[in-house]
């Protein structure tokens, strides 16, 4: 078994952030798996994986970030 690691940040018009969300909020809703395109990357976040918000501050910079964690069985 092969670990891959990616650190990927992706910047999007505020448009394309909203109809990621209201995407995101369907799904919550649905209890459904949430599927998103990241960098060219295809993401599957399924139903049940756990969702946090982070807030970091370094002097006058702040960052939220809104998080899903889940694990993936490879074989």
């Amino acid at each position: 078994m092969t670990e891959t690691s990616r650190d990927v940040t992706k910047t999007y018009s505020t448009d394309q952030n909203i109809a990621k969300l209201e995407r995101l909020v369907e799904a919550l809703r649905q209890n459904q798996a949430f599927e998103i395109q990241v960098d060219n990357q295809r993401l599957y976040v399924p139903a049940g994986a756990e969702f946090s918000i982070e807030h970091e501050q370094e002097g006058p910079m702040h960052e939220l970030e809104f998080q899903f964690r889940w694990r993936t069985d490879e074989d």
